[in-house]
């Protein structure tokens, strides 16, 4: 028997924080730090919506499920920017999922990074994504090892380029964790210019996730930190990441490079900057989520691992009703994700309307 709490995500105290880290600890797959307290309590500070479900048995908690909720209707914690989703749970937990929603007030609950192992989603789990990962559990020199074995052309490409770009533009040096505000402040306007550049929609020109990133920029604990990472050529940043890390988990979040650098490219020369200093300090891979229309992310990876999309609903009429809504929507969104030439044809056109709009060429 499961009793079910609902709280804000301000109202978690030190007992359950600390029964939640443990979960985390004890099963790799949920070390990610999305899953982490720390992001939900983020997300609470940015947004009113988001709430935790404590589930509890007779031997304590048993797990956490946090969402965001509208009316019945959720979706994953900041799923406009989350990168792994899903319920933490103690190990060899079990869950009645349509009782865990009706006691949350939910009729539907929409994911879109659901992290492996995680079987009561897995009857509503509609697609399913590879997302990259860098493998560092060997160490740094293992992994470069594999991947110049793998693609050794490539690798003699990078080293290349990181030493045309030391020539040209100056000593190349690298920061792993920036504190400087003024240097997030950059990264986030390379990237907005390169989501306008890519006809994407920009995440920075909502307040919410600026806040958001700015908060999380400012933890760094054993367990969870906002990492700014920048690469400097002669003193000058070229490229920039913020991402989020667990004691064991980086994961690529924002990605960004200054284009008048592009063709030293050192977006990819700053991950491997990234993966030899967080090797260092016990990051055992960084995760570059979904890989697909992302080369470089192929390049890097030393494997995938498949991550779900889907939407759980109850049986109701207000489920129901969201069905009606969103299917067709989804259902055109998937033709075109399954076809190369569709997928293709739509990217070349967000591309051409984003160079109509900022122009300057597409990335």
């Amino acid at each position: 028997m499961t009793d079910v709490s609902v709280i804000r995500p301000s109202e978690l105290g030190p007992s359950e924080i600390d029964a939640w880290r443990e979960m985390q600890r004890a099963q790799p797959h949920l070390a990610n730090p999305f899953l982490s307290p720390e992001f939900t309590i983020g997300m609470g500070e940015v947004s009113g919506r988001v709430r935790v479900a404590v589930i509890q048995d007779g031997e304590g908690i048993v797990g956490f499920f946090p969402y965001e909720e509208r009316s019945g209707v959720a979706t994953a914690v900041g799923a406009w920017v989350s990168l792994c989703q899903g319920l933490i749970h103690r190990p060899g937990a079990d869950f009645d999922l349509e009782a865990l929603m009706k006691a949350c007030g939910l009729h539907v609950w929409e994911f879109g990074c659901l992290v492996v192992e995680q079987p009561w989603f897995g009857p509503f789990t509609t697609v399913s994504h590879d997302a990259a990962v860098m493998d560092l559990s060997d160490g740094y020199p293992a992994y470069i090892d594999r991947l110049t074995k793998r693609s050794p052309k490539f690798m003699k490409t990078m080293r290349y380029k990181e030493r045309k770009l030391g020539r040209e533009a100056g000593e190349v040096s690298f920061v792993f964790a920036e504190k400087s505000e003024d240097q997030l402040r950059l990264v986030r306007e390379w990237k907005s210019a390169q989501y306008a550049r890519m006809g994407r929609a920009d995440r920075f020109g909502k307040t919410w996730v600026v806040r958001l990133v700015e908060r999380l920029h400012a933890i760094d604990t054993k367990d969870f930190g906002g990492v700014l990472s920048v690469l400097y050529a002669g003193g000058k940043p070229v490229a920039g990441h913020f991402g989020l890390r667990s004691d064991s988990v980086l994961v690529n979040w924002f990605p960004a490079y200054d284009p008048a650098y592009g063709k030293y490219s050192p977006g990819i020369i700053q991950h491997f900057h990234m993966a030899d200093e967080g090797a260092k300090i016990g990051i055992n891979s960084i995760d570059l989520s979904v890989a697909t229309g992302y080369e470089y992310k192929r390049l890097l990876s030393s494997r995938n691992v498949p991550v779900g999309e889907g939407i759980v609903r109850r049986r109701t009429g207000r489920a129901a009703a969201h069905w009606a809504r969103t299917e067709p929507v989804r259902r055109v969104r998937q033709r075109i994700l399954d076809s190369p030439r569709l997928y293709s044809l739509a990217d070349r056109t967000l591309q051409w309307y984003g160079q109509r709009r900022s122009g300057k060429p597409a990335e």
